[in-house]
C-alpha cells in the first residue's frame, strides 16, 4: 500500500496476541520448575539458616568473650601472685629475678610486667619473648614509662587495657590494674600480654570477631594492620548502639561494617554499612566489649547458589520449551518477513512504503508503526539538527511560525577568504579536501560549544556559523538562555586558543584561526521553513539581522565577542564587559549600544580587561577615531553626529 493511497484502517484491538500464543506454555513451565523448586527451598531452608546463624553467631561472641575474660583473668592472677612474691623478697634482687623467671615460665604469654607498689617501681622484662620475636626488649620499658598515666589510673582502682601493637609490633595487650598490699597498702601493676592466641581464635570461621576498650580502639582483630596502626572505631554508629545498650550480653540485626581498614584510610566511617548478625558481651574488664558479627547475605549464600542452579535448570527446560514453541513461528514468520523487508528499503533511503498489515496481533500494530515511521523519516531527511527533527517527528514543532524571546548567535572565521586562496595556491588539486578537514575540525569544535550549552545550531554558512537559544528548547527563562549564549562563546574561544596552541603561522595546511561573534537578543519567528523537498526550523526577524551586523563589527573594534544592550541588560552582571562607541546600524533610528565580552564575572583564571583579551587573541586595539567602517559595507557608523 502506497503512503500516497488511504491507509487501510489499523487494527485497534489484539485478539490473539502472540505474547498470548507464547506466554501460556513458557508461564507453565517456569511455574512448574523454577517457581516452585524456589518457593519451596526458600520457606523450609531460610528460616532455618537464619536460626543457626543466629546461635553460631552468639555462641562464637560467648566463646570468644570467655576466651578473653579468661586470659585476662589468669593474667591478672599471676600477675598478683608475682607481686606478692616481690613484696615478700623485699629487696633481694637476686630472689625477685628467679620469681620474675618463674612467672614468664609459666606464663609465656606475658612479655613484660611492671608495678609500683609501697614506693618500688619497677620493669621485668621478659627477655626470651623480645628476643625470639626479633623486638628490642628495652621497648617494653619504653611502652611502661610513656603510660605512666596508665598506671595511675590503676593505682587509683581502674583496670585500664590498651593497644600496645603500634609500639611492640606484634599483637600485644597492656593490662594495667590495681595491686592492694595488706595493712591498706596499694599500687599498680601492667602486664603485656601478647595476643597472638586471641587474634587467631577471633578471625576464624564465617564469623568476625574484635575486641574493643572502653576508648573504643581496637584491641584484638584478625587485621594486624589495623592494630598496628592503633585504629579507633569510635565515630562508627554501630559503636555506639552497643555502648548504649543496657543489656550486657546481646545479639541483634544491625547495620554495621566490620571492615574498618579501607573505611579508616579515607576518613569515610559514615561510609554505607551492611546488614550484620551482630553479638556483643561486656567484659568485666576495662570497659572492654567483645562484638561478633556474620554479613547477613553470607548466611544465605548456599541457598541462593542453589536458586542458581534452579535457574540454569530452568533455563534447560525453556530450551525444550522452545523447540515445540517453534511449530508456532508460522503464524509469525510470513509478516516478520515482509517487515524485514521493509527494513531494508528504509536502510536505503527508500521511505515510501508498499505494507498490507494483516492480522489483529501485535505484528499487525508493527506494520502500522513501519507507516507511520515512514513518514517521519521523511520528516527527518529534511532536517540537518537530529533534535530538532526528532522534536517534529514527535509533534513537539508545529507547522508554522511563533514568537520566541531568543538569543541569537552569528560567528565567522577573519581572513577565510585569503586562507582560502592559499590553500589553493599551496595544494593546487588536493586544497578541497585539505580545507575542508581544516574547517570539520575546527567547526566540531564550535558545534560542541553550542550544543553543551543547550542551543541549536541553525546552519552553517560557508564558514559562519548561526546557532540560537530558547528557541527549539530552552534552560527556562532568556536570561538563562541569554547567558548560555555568552557562555557557548568563551568556550569557543578557549577551544580556539587551545586549538591553535597546535598550529603554526606558516603552515599553509593548517593555519591558525581567529574568529568574531555577534550576540543579540529579541523576540524572533521561530519555525519550519523551506520547501516541499526540504525545509529547516530557523530563525527570522530583526534581531537576527542585527545579530548579523554586530558579529561584523568585531574586526574593526578588535575583539572576538560583542553583545548587543539587549542581550547585556539580561546577563551583563553574569560577565565582565567592556562598552564598545555605539554604532548607528542601517535600519535603526538610535545608536546600538555594544559591549565586548571580556571574561565570567567569578572566573578566577583569564583575562580581567579588554586590553587582556587582545593581547590574548594578538590584536592591536584600533584607533575609533581612523577607522572608516563603511570602507567594507554601508550598515552602520560609530558615534554619534558631530557636533
Amino acid at each position: 500500500m502506497s503512503l500516497k493511497e488511504k491507509p487501510t484502517p489499523p487494527p485497534n484491538k489484539i485478539l490473539f496476541s502472540i505474547g498470548t500464543k507464547l506466554i501460556t506454555i513458557i508461564s507453565i513451565i517456569v511455574i512448574l520448575s523454577l517457581g516452585s523448586i524456589t518457593a519451596l527451598v526458600s520457606w523450609m531452608v531460610r528460616e532455618d539458616l537464619k536460626i543457626a546463624a543466629e546461635e553460631s553467631n552468639f555462641e562464637a561472641n560467648r566463646k570468644a568473650a570467655q576466651e578473653a575474660e579468661d586470659t585476662l583473668a589468669n593474667m591478672r592472677i599471676s600477675a598478683a601472685q608475682l607481686m606478692y612474691t616481690i613484696n615478700t623478697f623485699g629487696t633481694q634482687n637476686a630472689l625477685i629475678k628467679e620469681a620474675a623467671d618463674f612467672f614468664f615460665t609459666q606464663n609465656t604469654r606475658a612479655a613484660a610486667f611492671a608495678y609500683t607498689f609501697k614506693g618500688m617501681r619497677n620493669v621485668l622484662v621478659n627477655r626470651e619473648f623480645f628476643l625470639s620475636r626479633g623486638i628490642d626488649p628495652s621497648l617494653a620499658e619504653t611502652y611502661f614509662k610513656d603510660n605512666e598515666f596508665s598506671l595511675s589510673r590503676a593505682a587509683r582502682g581502674e583496670t585500664v587495657l590498651l593497644n600496645a601493637a603500634p609500639i611492640l609490633e606484634r599483637p600485644v595487650l597492656a593490662l594495667f590494674f590495681p595491686l592492694h598490699g595488706t595493712g591498706g597498702q596499694s599500687g599498680a601493676g601492667g602486664v603485656l600480654i601478647a595476643s597472638e592466641k586471641l587474634v587467631d581464635s577471633f578471625g576464624s570461621g564465617a564469623n568476625q570477631s574484635f575486641l574493643i576498650n572502653d576508648k573504643d580502639d581496637i584491641l584484638i582483630h584478625s587485621d594486624f594492620s589495623l592494630l598496628k596502626e592503633g585504629a579507633n572505631v569510635q565515630n562508627f554508629d554501630f559503636i555506639h548502639k552497643i555502648r548504649e545498650a543496657t543489656d550486657r550480653s546481646k545479639q541483634e540485626l544491625i547495620n554495621a561494617d566490620f571492615n574498618f581498614n579501607q573505611q579508616l584510610a579515607t576518613s569515610q566511617q559514615t561510609a554505607p554499612s551492611v546488614l550484620y548478625y551482630t553479638a556483643f558481651t561486656k567484659l568485666a574488664y576495662g570497659g572492654c566489649i567483645v562484638i561478633t558479627g556474620i554479613e547477613y547475605e553470607k548466611v544465605f549464600e548456599g541457598i541462593n547458589a542453589t536458586t542458581r542452579r534452579n535457574i540454569y535448570l530452568t533455563a534447560a527446560v525453556l530450551f525444550i520449551s522452545v523447540m515445540f514453541i517453534w511449530f508456532f513461528s508460522k503464524t509469525i514468520s510470513t509478516p516478520l518477513k515482509e517487515l524485514a523487508a521493509a527494513a531494508k528499503s528504509i536502510e536505503g533511503g527508500q521511505f515510501e512504503l508498499q505494507l498490507r498489515p494483516k492480522g489483529r496481533d501485535e505484528i499487525g500494530l508493527l506494520g502500522v508503526s513501519f507507516q507511520k515511521m515512514s513518514g517521519a523519516l521523511h520528516i527527518f531527511g529534511r532536517f540537518t539538527n537530529r533534535e530538532i527533527a526528532v522534536k517534529a517527528m514527535r509533534g513537539e514543532i508545529k507547522p508554522g511560525g511563533l514568537p520566541k524571546h531568543a538569543t541569537i548567535f552569528f560567528s565567522d572565521i577573519r581572513g577565510f577568504t585569503a586562507l582560502s586562496e592559499n590553500f589553493t595556491k599551496t595544494f593546487g588539486s588536493e586544497a578541497s579536501d585539505k580545507i575542508v578537514f581544516w574547517l570539520n575540525n575546527y567547526l566540531t569544535s564550535m558545534v560542541e560549544c553550542v550544543e553543551k550549552t543547550g542551543g541549536a545550531v541553525d546552519k552553517f554558512i560557508g564558514d559562519a556559523v548561526m546557532a540560537h537559544w530558547g528557541t527549539a528548547y530552552t534552560a527556562g527563562s532568556p536570561r538563562k538562555d541569554a547567558f548560555n549564549c555568552v557562555k557557548a562563546a568563551i568556550m569557543m574561544r578557549h577551544a580556539l586558543v587551545a586549538l591553535n596552541k597546535t598550529r603554526t603561522a606558516n603552515d599553509p595546511g593548517n593555519p591558525p584561526i581567529r574568529i568574531g561573534c555577534g550576540i543579540n537578543t529579541g523576540i524572533v519567528t521561530a519555525g519550519q521553513i523551506g520547501s516541499d523537498l526540504r525545509m529547516e526550523y530557523t530563525v527570522i526577524g530583526d534581531p537576527v539581522n542585527l545579530a548579523s551586523r554586530v558579529e561584523a563589527l568585531t574586526k574593526p573594534l578588535a575583539t572576538d565577542i560583542l553583545i548587543t544592550e539587549d542581550t547585556w541588560k539580561l546577563i551583563g552582571d553574569n560577565f565582565i564587559t567592556e562598552e564598545m562607541p555605539p554604532v548607528t546600524v542601517k535600519g535603526k533610528a538610535k545608536p546600538v549600544r555594544l559591549f565586548a565580552v571580556v571574561n565570567f564575572t567569578e572566573a578566577k583564571a583569564g583575562p580581567r580587561t579588554l586590553a587582556e583579551v587582545r593581547k590574548m587573541l594578538g590584536v592591536e586595539a584600533p584607533d575609533i577615531s581612523n577607522v572608516n567602517l563603511d570602507a567594507e559595507e554601508k550598515k552602520y557608523k560609530i558615534g554619534g553626529e558631530k557636533k
